[in-house]
């Protein structure tokens, strides 16, 4: 077992299940509460959206929240479920909250591509030709509008919804001890904006620690920010996580 514990980031109840994966290949777990989830209600334009969503050709998820956002929405609006829905996600985690609750097919990135990320989603063959089609884009506040500009490009009518917005969280002073200290095998994070804030706290020590990101543009941004060791997971799920942080520090079966 490592000796020192893995540090993680994710917000709300999604650490949960991240926590026992990397439990499970071995390792103690520290979590690090760097920013909360807030649902937001819904505007006009949204009950309309919820009201209408059989009339749009895809619906695209962006997150696990924005999933939540989306199934709490068709319980109140739907008794139901609307027939034919075509669901896309970015990556598995969001998917599979999406199939648990639904029980229907969910597109994704294929396991080729390397990374579960905007730019493989949008590499999928039934995203490259949209003309006239209406799109749904269920995500949170802010974030990256890479996505529904490239759908807009490629002739979709996007409808973006945002179903909640992000909290950053001031460190409590044990935590922000850990990163000072650099008291962590490695750091895992799978958003810019957690890796932007607790970059603050980070001493060049903690910089010299492995940093598990879920894709090579959080690894890019981790290196402008001075972080020496990023290592790149499959994906942004507990297992490419915890398979990354397997394979970065002491295997399941150190002593």
């Amino acid at each position: 077992m490592s000796r020192l514990p893995i540090v993680i980031t994710r917000p709300g109840e999604r650490a949960a299940a991240l926590a026992r994966a990397i439990e499970a290949e071995g390792f103690v777990v520290h979590r690090i509460d760097a920013m909360a989830q807030e649902f937001l209600a819904d505007t006009p334009d949204a009950r309309f959206a919820w009201l209408n969503i059989d009339q749009f050709h895809k619906v695209v998820v962006i997150s696990p929240a924005a999933a939540e956002g989306l199934i709490e929405a068709l319980d109140r609006f739907w008794p139901q479920l609307p027939q034919g829905l075509t669901l896309y996600a970015v990556g598995q985690a969001t998917a599979s909250v999406l199939y648990q609750a639904l029980g229907v097919r969910v597109r994704v990135p294929p396991l080729g591509a390397g990374e579960e990320t905007t730019e493989a989603l949008l590499a999928l063959g039934s995203l490259q030709k949209l003309d006239h089609q209406r799109v749904l884009l269920v995500a949170g506040q802010g974030g990256r509008a890479l996505l529904g500009d490239c759908l807009a490009a490629r002739g979709a009518r996007v409808t973006r919804l945002e179903v909640y917005r992000r909290r950053l969280l001031s460190l409590s002073p044990v935590n922000a001890q850990v990163l000072q200290q650099a008291h962590y095998g490695a750091l895992v994070v799978s958003s810019g904006e957690i890796l932007e804030h607790l970059a603050r706290w980070c001493t060049e020590a903690a910089l010299h620690q492995p940093l598990v990101v879920s894709s090579q543009r959080l690894a890019t941004l981790a290196s402008k920010l001075g972080f020496r060791v990023p290592v790149v997971a499959s994906g942004a799920s507990p297992a490419a996580l915890a398979a990354a942080v397997a394979r970065t520090c002491d295997p399941k079966d150190a002593e």
